[in-house]
């Protein structure tokens, strides 16, 4: 949730053999155990790659992150910081002598340097605000600069002056939508972008001055939503438009300002009313290649490849032809391949297109392949699997095997028996292919246990994908490792499947998904005899969690359910959200326009049906899905004597990210069903 006649079943992958013995299946201790790798950027000499790696520290209830650096041909791996501080975020000087990052060690977020010679790390910035994001300038005598400022100042000195203004009420006056955001209360502060150089290391001059809107856009963008001109002339950046339709309308536009700051932002994108982001420009800067989608209002659109003419503003749509939705392209040195991934068949695939006639070719595509980056002659990428966690590999840039670069995790991954995994598919609603995984319980013997219970997960969205991925919240592995058969389900609405597939679910919430989660559960107990169909649960978040709720009231097959940030009412939830044209593109329309789009599949109107015991989790700073809706499902609940327990986050949002919450969850959930599935089990504390 912006905020997810039968046929033979065909096996499609067996992806990763059980491991028999006493290996102990995968637990939440070893996934906050697991390092996780990230944030890859290539020397500019292809030789290299920095990247991040965080640890999670459980007694600070939180990660942390420093540099490392590796040879592309895996020869040699080291760390370069090591500050208590998280370090993140590196970019290479375009000399490849320094490796710059972004670090908390001086008490506010600024960046740092580090020679790959050797050598301690040096601040590059201390400038009075935090820096929320940074890019290197061709020339890298410049850097450009995310900042959160007050639009009415001009200086960062005159914003810091503003910010310590204090009023003597704590009230929060708002005059128009959007007023929060996600996790946080809008205060009338907006990020920036700022030139700045060590040369004038007091003047950041402000390329958005006055700007009421955000540019990297709140509250997931980041530096990938801007770019600077191979001639260090010009930076393109995303910004959302739409004043006071803000809250409603999906329009984002990709801009172009001069870096010298003199001359106003030129709209690139304009003609488009839909979401345009992601901009790359070409190795010659004659191009720039956008993410676009094409119709206004709706945030799941196809994302397109557009290639816009810099000098004659001409857009040209390189993939209309692929039904794919990439999420950014890394260009090729010489501009003729674009490189990307993109959701594809319960996994994430990295792509070639050629910059001229949008062929698209496939480069690896089993698992979960990501940030592609090109070094020589080589693609550098994460690659990840339901049981591998993220590490860097490399590829022939015109595909061939790949080859692991990094080994962070192997040692931790091989003392796990991990649950044996297979896709599937089946007939679904409007007898189209829908497609799955049964995730097997570790060290599984039919013999020694011919039927085992079946954890059902629900993924969000609704337009998403449970597929082979390492997953640090919903992992079905550690369902396995607990004992359970994980069944995930991609319904109609989940992405990698054609855009016809996705948008199946506008109006439908509670029809067709309903639908392919039964037939689902129905064709793999058929084809998987050990699954016990007298024991299973379902648990999902977010439209997993709505979803959850329309169970409760169509089916008492399952023993316990886990309803995660789900909503209860539909038509409320819309007056709660902030994000207005997610539900009315996904429901036709305003409530009051279209009240029976909202009540079409509504789970409030069948709490009558319910009977099936329910954990309900929810977030105190849950913006998307509303805390209270979380606590209406409890309240339903418990009047009607069901079972149920509601778990309250006060200090995680839409997911849960501290460590020692995440713990707790896993604890709860794991109980709950071990309760109602298997008749064992004792209740958690309170607090």
């Amino acid at each position: 949730m912006s905020i997810f006649r039968f046929a033979p079943l065909a096996l499609l992958l067996a992806a990763a053999p059980a491991v028999a013995g006493p290996g102990k299946g995968l637990t939440i201790d070893d996934m906050l155990a697991m390092q996780r790798v990230g944030e890859p950027a290539v020397s500019p000499d292809g030789k290299w790659v920095a990247f991040s790696v965080r640890d999670t520290d459980m007694t600070a209830n939180k990660g942390r992150t420093d540099v490392w650096l590796a040879a592309v041909d895996g020869s040699t791996v080291r760390r370069l910081t090591t500050d208590p501080a998280s370090d993140t975020s590196p970019a290479w000087s375009p000399d490849g002598a320094y490796v710059y990052f972004s670090s908390t060690r001086g008490g506010s977020a600024q960046v740092w340097r580090i020679a790959v010679a050797g050598g301690e790390a040096e601040a590059v910035t201390k400038l009075p605000i935090d820096v929320n994001g940074f890019r290197l300038f061709p020339d890298g005598k410049r850097l450009l600069l995310a900042m959160d400022v007050w639009p009415e100042t001009r200086t960062l000195a005159a914003s810091v002056e503003r910010d310590a203004v204090k009023s003597p009420s704590s009230v929060q006056a708002y005059d128009s939508l959007l007023f929060r955001h996600w996790d946080t209360w809008e205060d009338g502060k907006y990020s920036h972008l700022f030139v700045w150089s060590p040369d004038k290391p007091d003047d950041a001059r402000d390329l958005l001055p006055g700007a009421t809107t955000d540019t990297p856009t709140h509250p997931f963008g980041g530096m990938e939503d801007t770019a600077i001109a191979p001639d260090g002339k010009t930076v393109a950046y995303v910004a959302r438009v739409g004043g006071k339709a803000i809250a409603w309308t999906t329009n984002t536009d990709v801009f172009l300002v001069p870096a010298d700051g003199v001359g106003k932002p030129v709209a690139l994108t304009g003609a488009n009313l839909a979401y345009d982001f992601a901009p790359s420009y070409a190795p010659d800067g004659k191009s720039i290649a956008v993410m676009a989608m094409a119709r206004a209002g709706y945030e799941a659109d196809r994302q397109r490849v557009v290639i816009y003419d810099v000098a004659t503003k001409k857009p040209r749509t390189l993939t209309e032809g692929w039904d794919r939705s990439p999420g950014g392209v890394e260009w090729s040195k010489d501009g003729k391949t674009l490189y990307a991934s993109a959701d594809d068949l319960g996994n994430h695939t990295l792509f070639a297109i050629d910059a001229t006639s949008g062929k698209v070719t496939t480069l690896i595509d089993k698992g979960t392949n990501a940030s592609p980056l090109v070094a020589g002659d080589q693609i550098v990428f994460l690659r990840d699997t339901l049981t591998m966690p993220a590490e860097l590999f490399r590829i022939p840039a015109t595909g061939g095997v790949p080859r692991q670069i990094t080994h962070f995790n192997d040692a931790r991954v091989a003392k796990i028996a991990w649950g044996a995994y297979e896709q599937y598919t089946f007939t679904g609603a409007k007898g189209d292919t829908v497609y799955a995984y049964l995730v097997k319980p570790a060290n599984f013997d039919v013999k020694r246990t011919p039927k085992v219970p079946v954890a059902v997960l629900i993924h969000g969205g609704p337009q998403g994908s449970f597929g082979d991925h390492f997953h640090y919240r919903w992992n079905p592995e550690v369902f396995a490792g607990h004992g359970y058969a994980a069944v995930v389900i991609d319904f109609h609405g989940s992405t990698g499947y054609g855009q016809a597939f996705t948008d199946a679910i506008n109006g439908d919430w509670g029809g067709a998904p309903y639908d392919d989660i039964m037939a689902g559960i129905d064709a793999a107990l058929k084809k998987y005899p050990f699954l016990d169909g007298s024991r299973m649960g379902a648990a999902g978040a977010s439209y997993g969690g709505f979803m959850i709720n329309w169970i409760n009231g169509k089916t008492d097959r399952f023993k316990a359910l886990v309803c995660h940030d789900g909503n209860l009412d539909e038509q409320l939830a819309y007056f709660d959200t902030e994000e207005l044209w997610f539900p009315e593109w996904e429901h036709g329309g305003t409530p009051w326009a279209n009240p029976a789009g909202y009540a079409k599949h509504n789970p409030i109107d069948l709490v009558g049906n319910w009977k099936t015991p329910t954990l309900v989790i929810h977030g105190g700073l849950d913006f998307r899905v509303v805390d209270t809706q979380g606590m209406s499902t409890f309240t339903a609940l418990q009047r009607k004597g069901i079972p149920s327990r509601f778990l309250y986050f006060p200090d995680e949002n839409h997911w849960v990210l501290k460590p020692q919450n995440s713990k707790r969850w896993h604890d709860e959930v794991l109980g709950w069903l071990d309760r109602y599935l298997l008749g064992t089990g004792s209740t958690p504390r309170t607090r």
